[in-house]
Parts: structure tokens; sequence; C-alpha cells
């Protein structure tokens, strides 16, 4: 039997890992991961589970994710009322269960907007992301008692599974970004010498001249560098020192 599960265990492994290559945003790997959770719970309650996450960073937005809309509409609930088992989870850094709403006098806005909702049980499995992100895995079931301690084990170990496939997702994510900002600025930093090479080519001055009359058309003009110096390029404005940038 240990061998089954552990044989399920790198598949599902081997699946997060496929989606950090496969997808574009850490928006479509979350996506992925809540529908890989949903049906691993399923697999060990032998019954539908939801699965849903909110991710938080740094100065960056939310990010929703979940294996449905409905599991998106429960895990809105808690992060509306902001109390219930997924942000607990969060706040101890373990996994926290409700397993069955009827039996439980814990979070009683949270458990009457759940019932409402036609769920009966919750369980928070919080993800390891370090100290700039945070997220917890957060799965749901219609009947109560259906998250056994057997089934609870399976979600840690998918959690952290899904932790250490989400770290690597923002990783790659952040790099990708440092990679943009990268490429834009070195993008205008080359505009920016393009069109001191044309006003020294015009008016027979030195970079340190050209560069100076670009910071000082800039100023007069109240537009960025690198905005005057794509107008340079393109024509629009003229690179004559004389007619466009001295006082």
């Amino acid at each position: 039997m240990g061998s089954v599960e552990t044989g399920e265990q790198n598949e599902d492994f081997q699946r997060l890992h496929q989606l950090v290559s496969g997808t574009d945003d850490i928006k479509g790997f979350l996506d992925g991961t809540t529908r890989y959770a949903a049906v691993t719970l399923s697999r060990a309650t032998g019954s539908r589970i939801e699965c849903a996450v909110t991710l938080h960073r740094r100065k960056r937005a939310i990010t929703i994710a979940g294996s449905s809309d409905d599991a998106i509409l429960l895990d809105g609930i808690e992060q509306a009322i902001g109390e219930g088992p997924c942000l607990e989870a969060l706040r101890i850094n373990s996994a926290v269960l409700l397993n069955d709403i009827e039996d439980d006098s814990r979070w009683p806005r949270y458990v009457k907007n759940l019932r409402a909702a036609g769920a009966r049980s919750v369980l928070g499995i919080p993800l390891q992301l370090g100290e700039d992100a945070s997220a917890a895995l957060n799965f749901f079931a219609l009947g109560p008692g259906l998250f056994t301690d057997k089934a609870v084990e399976e979600a840690r170990v998918f959690g952290d599974m899904a932790g250490q496939a989400l770290r690597l997702a923002l990783r790659i994510a952040a790099a990708d970004l440092l990679a943009q900002d990268l490429r834009a600025a070195m993008e205008r930093r080359t505009a920016i010498d393009l069109a001191c090479g044309i006003i020294m080519s015009q008016n027979s001055c030195t970079q340190e001249a050209a560069f100076g009359y670009l910071l000082k058309a800039s100023q007069h003009r109240n537009q960025k560098l690198h905005d005057i110096a794509a107008e340079i390029i393109t024509g629009r404005i003229d690179g004559s020192v004389a007619t466009n940038f001295e006082d």
C-alpha cells in the first residue's frame, strides 16, 4: 500500500513541476495546482472535494485560484469575513480542520455563511513560501467527517509539494520581471545613446554636452528623458541644439 501512495505522490510532484514550466504566469500555475489538489483529496476521501487558494505577495496584487467557481466562492467567504480554518492555518502555520460546521463553535459568522453556501467541512493547509508571500490550500467538502486523519496527512504531503513548486514558480516570475525591467532599462539607455549621437553629429559637440542638451529639453518639456530621446530618433524633434534646447 505504501508503494502505491508513494507512486501517486511522485506523480503529483511531477505534475506540479510540469505546471511550473508549462504555464505562463502564477495564476495559471495556481489554477492547475488547485485542480490537482482537489483530485488528490477526492481520491483520498472517496468524495468530491473542491480546493481554492489565495496568494498574498508583498507589493503585488492578490492572486485567487480554484478548482471550480464554487471553490473560489467558498474561499471568498473566508477572505471577506476575515476568519476561518484557512486563515487560522496561516496564523499558526499548521493544518486546521473544521470537521463539521454543526458541531464546531469556532468562527460563528464564517460557519453561518458556509452553511448557506452548502459546505459542511473545511481543511486549511498552509504553504511554506518564505517571508515575501503567504498562501494556504483551502479544501471544501459537502459532507461532514470526510477529512479523516489519513486524508489530512495526504493534504499535508500535497501541501509540502505544492509549496516547493510555488516557491520555484515565484522565483521564476520574479526573475522574469527583473529581466523585463533590465531589458526596458537597456532599451531606454540605447535610445538615449542614439539621440546623443544625433545631437553630436548635428552640432559637432561632445557626448557630455549632447546629454546635457537632452536633459535640458526633458526639463523644459516636462517629459521623461527617454521619451525626448525617442522623439529625436523618430524625427519628431530636430536634434539641432540652437532651435530646441537652448534658453
